[in-house]
């Protein structure tokens, strides 16, 4: 399978609570909700089409407990994204969960590298990561990502975790396809490339 990444980040690289707030999963943290508002038909048929695509989902433990409160608990037919998420295997990457209590999830722990180059292993299509900032900086750091999905929303958030930290690993990126929405979000696709080159 192919590991593939979505991540909707803001303009200065936030990825925290760009669905909303919540103060379970960010206490303190005021302005969630930053990506919403700017989804429109378009972009929104493509993140529909993008879940339909997957085979699999691989997920950190933090974007996994928010997914099963939220989509895991939706009725059939009420959601193309709680379909595909209700009926297809799941895995989560944590060393702490021991009881997942979404239907067909199964843990990741331990020597997760070697366990997710298993999954990859497997044939299919995809296997997709949704969020899951840390879990796909990790991915990346250990190479195991073979395309990112990056949607750029048009906004400067100016607080909030951002996908990359200030310093780390660099890598530099084969564009794939590049994309505009009606309300400015830009789909930007890649595929890691190995060491980026410097200017002497």
């Amino acid at each position: 399978m192919k590991l593939t990444t979505n991540t909707q980040v803001s303009v200065d690289g936030v990825v925290q609570a760009n669905g909303g707030r919540n103060p379970d999963f960010d206490p303190g943290f005021e302005r969630g909700g930053w990506a919403r508002p700017l989804f429109d038909g378009e972009a929104m048929t493509f993140v529909d089409e993008f879940y339909q695509r997957a085979d699999a989902f691989l997920f950190g433990r933090r974007t996994y407990d928010l997914f099963a409160g939220y989509w895991g608990v939706m009725e059939p037919g009420s959601s193309p994204i709680a379909d595909v998420l209700n009926t297809r295997p799941k895995y989560v990457a944590s060393n702490t969960l021991t009881d997942a209590g979404w239907a067909d999830t199964t843990v990741l722990s331990g020597d997760v590298a070697a366990a997710v180059r298993e999954l990859k292993a497997r044939p299919g299509g995809e296997l997709q990561v949704h969020g899951s900032g840390r879990l796909v900086r990790w991915l990346l750091a250990n190479g195991l990502v073979d395309e990112i999905n990056l949607l750029v929303c048009p906004v400067v958030v100016g607080a909030g975790t951002r996908l990359f930290p200030e310093n780390g690993p660099d890598l530099a990126l084969e564009p794939v396809e590049s994309r505009t929405y009606p309300k400015g979000i830009t789909l930007q696709v890649f595929r890691p490339a190995g060491r980026p080159q410097y200017a002497a």
